[in-house]
C-alpha cells in the first residue's frame, strides 16, 4: 500500500472518529436521547445518513412527508411559512446541535413549514423505522419526550402572546429575546446574539417590515439597549432586557 493511500485512510478514519464524537456529544445534549444506554446509541448511530446542503437550499418542503429524525452537524437552517401574498415569515432558526422531525415521527404529519439553509452545512438523518424501533422500547425517553413537548407547547403559548401584541416594537423584542436564549453568549454585559442575521430574517421572525426593524435597532442602539457588531451580530445590553415586561 503506497504512502498517500496509507495517509488518506488515516485522515478518514479521523474524520469517522471525530463525527461519531460530535453525534454522541449531541445525544447527551437532546433530553429524551441522553436516557439510551450506550449500545442504543451506537446502533442509531449505525443507521445515520449524511446529508450536505448549500446556502439558500431547499432542505425540506412544506407538507413533505418526514421519513426520518434530523440531526444538524454543521450550518444553520430556518423553518418558514409563506402567506398567501408570497411574504416569508419565520417560524424558527436552528443551529448545530439542533434536531427536528421527532414530533412528525410520533404523530405521523408532515412538516410544518419549509425548512431552509441559511449556511452550508450538513445534518445527519435517523430513517423513521430505525428510530422509533430503538426509542419506543424505552419507557425512560417516552418520558423525557413528553416533557420536551409540554416544554414547547409552553414555548409556544409565549410567542402566540408576544406576537399578538399589535405594537411592532414588541414583537421586535420578542424575536431578539429568542435569538439570544437560543444562540447568545453571555458575559457581564449582557448577551451576544452569535448568529448572521439580517435585518429582513428580524422582520420575518417578528411579522414587521424590514423597515421597521431598521428603525428599531437605529432607535435601540442611541438608547444603549443594543449595539449592533460587525458581521451582523447583535449585543443585547442590559438595559433591552429591562424592558421585556411583557413576558
Amino acid at each position: 500500500m503506497s504512502v498517500d493511500i496509507k495517509k488518506k485512510l488515516v485522515n478518514w478514519e479521523t474524520m469517522d472518529n471525530r463525527r461519531d464524537k460530535d453525534i454522541n456529544s449531541m445525544f447527551l445534549k437532546i433530553p429524551f436521547l441522553a436516557g439510551l444506554s450506550a449500545v442504543e446509541k451506537f446502533a442509531l448511530q449505525k443507521y445515520i445518513i449524511f446529508r450536505d446542503f448549500r446556502h439558500n437550499e431547499i432542505v425540506l418542503n412544506e407538507d413533505d412527508s418526514i421519513n426520518g429524525f434530523y440531526l444538524i452537524l454543521a450550518g444553520k437552517l430556518k423553518v418558514i411559512q409563506l402567506s398567501a401574498e408570497g411574504q416569508e415569515h419565520i417560524l424558527a432558526i436552528h443551529k448545530k446541535g439542533d434536531f427536528f422531525g421527532e414530533m412528525a415521527l410520533l404523530d405521523g404529519k408532515t412538516s410544518p413549514g419549509t425548512i431552509v439553509a441559511l449556511k452550508d452545512g450538513r445534518i445527519g438523518l435517523i430513517p423513521k423505522a430505525s428510530f422509533l424501533n430503538i426509542i419506543m422500547k424505552n419507557s425512560l425517553v417516552i418520558d423525557r419526550i413528553i416533557a420536551m413537548l409540554c416544554m414547547r407547547l409552553r414555548q409556544a403559548w409565549l410567542q402566540i402572546r408576544a406576537m399578538s401584541f399589535e405594537d411592532a416594537e414588541h414583537r421586535i423584542r420578542f424575536a431578539l429575546h429568542e435569538l439570544g436564549e437560543k444562540f447568545g453568549i453571555r458575559d457581564c454585559r449582557g448577551i451576544l446574539i452569535d448568529l448572521d442575521i439580517t435585518h429582513q430574517n428580524i422582520a420575518n421572525l417578528s411579522s414587521t417590515s424590514r423597515e421597521t426593524v431598521t428603525r428599531f435597532l437605529s432607535i435601540a442602539a442611541k438608547a444603549n439597549e443594543i449595539e449592533v457588531i460587525a458581521n451582523k451580530k447583535i449585543f443585547l445590553k442590559d438595559n433591552f432586557s429591562k424592558k421585556l415586561h411583557f413576558l
